[in-house]
């Protein structure tokens, strides 16, 4: 790699040895903002307040520092380009199919979309990552769906001092961050006073065991609106191999087994209405369901699933906007985003003696 600015090829020759230059140049790939200090000669806060145009510094030091970071490919300056970086990093490590659940497919697509209009490419990462790629990934900015506490990529990833949207209100904010959420609050209350309408008296809620914004959020409502009505809280751990089979019939039917279940996740639906045919118990009947999902195929079960819509295109749409505008006017942070979320309500949940009131 050439380099033709005499700040930067001066600050990468003053007591550099060749070993320690082609740590540095060869693979622009593994830059890091240490890198990058070292190579201007200042320290890795200075290089951050730099490229995310905050902080007191002078003009030759701000020019140097842009200077050395685009001839190392680094970050915004030139590793990132036209493109935005989009993640799902709930589960942590391990890797998972999450384009195949009807949210996150939706809000990738949604994405993509506004990615295009505003003249950036989008690269939806897989799952499970290993920790060189979030170091090495050439984007301007990342949205991180349904992040959760303490979260290694978030920490990477503000090491490179990228901008980052987050798809499900984080625990803290730093500069050049914004969130985009569901009130989730009012959507929980919303859907029990629903079952309550109907005459539900003891409403058992699946959520977990993943801790990111949105179950944290969600469990929380639940259990403040049972407080206030006197319910008794029941939450029941979810789980997708179908370990659940054995815990879930034994409540269903078990003494004061629940009258209603509310699942926060997509297959939560199907799985309660395996789960009271097994019980032989009738939907809504005996049991009314409700689940949070943007599958229409829950329309035509039987008997049809009412469904809450986190509205997945809107919230991804919303948070690629934030983040063009974090990417390209710095001083700027955009306010965070909260998107109204809709109930479905079908068969599942309403009681045949109540239809007629409702």
């Amino acid at each position: 790699m050439r380099c033709t600015h005499p700040e930067v090829s001066g600050s990468l020759r003053r007591g550099r040895s060749r070993a320690a230059r082609e740590r540095i140049l060869p693979g622009v790939s593994k830059v890091t903002i240490a890198d990058v200090a070292r190579a201007a000669e200042v320290s890795t806060a200075t290089v951050s307040n730099v490229l995310n145009g905050t902080g007191r510094v002078s003009q030759p030091t701000r020019a140097r520092v842009k200077a050395v970071a685009g001839a190392l490919g680094y970050g915004p300056a030139g590793g990132g380009g036209r493109t935005l970086g989009l993640a799902v990093t709930a589960h942590g490590e391990s890797a998972w199919d999450f384009a195949s659940v009807p949210y996150f497919a939706q809000a990738i697509s949604a994405a993509t979309i506004a990615a295009h209009r505003r003249g950036y490419a989008l690269m939806a990462m897989p799952s499970g990552p290993a920790e060189h790629m979030w170091r090495t990934l050439p984007a301007a900015g990342v949205v991180l769906v349904d992040s959760p506490p303490s979260d290694p990529v978030v920490r990477l990833l503000r090491a490179r001092g990228l901008p980052l949207v987050f798809d499900g209100r984080p625990g803290e904010l730093r500069a050049r961050e914004t969130w985009v959420d569901t009130d989730h609050e009012a959507m929980t209350r919303r859907v029990l006073e629903h079952l309550a309408g109907q005459g539900a008296e003891r409403i058992a809620l699946i959520a977990g065991p993943t801790q990111e914004y949105y179950t944290r959020a969600s469990v929380t409502a639940y259990r403040r609106w049972c407080s206030g009505t006197g319910v008794r809280p029941c939450v029941v751990p979810f789980a997708e191999d179908g370990s659940e089979e054995p815990r879930l019939d034994a409540l269903l039917t078990g003494d004061g087994g629940p009258d209603a279940v509310f699942g926060l996740y997509d297959p939560c639906g199907r799985q309660v209405l395996e789960a009271a045919t097994r019980c032989g118990l009738s939907v809504p009947d005996d049991l009314m369901v409700v689940c949070s999902s943007e599958d229409p195929a829950y329309g035509r079960t039987t008997p049809p699933v009412s469904t809450v819509s986190l509205a997945p295109e809107q919230a991804g749409a919303a948070a690629v906007d934030a983040l063009v505008s974090l990417v390209e006017n710095p001083p700027h942070t955009p306010p965070p985003v909260v998107i109204e979320t809709r109930l479905e309500v079908r068969s599942s949940s309403m009681r045949r003696s109540r239809r007629h009131t409702s």
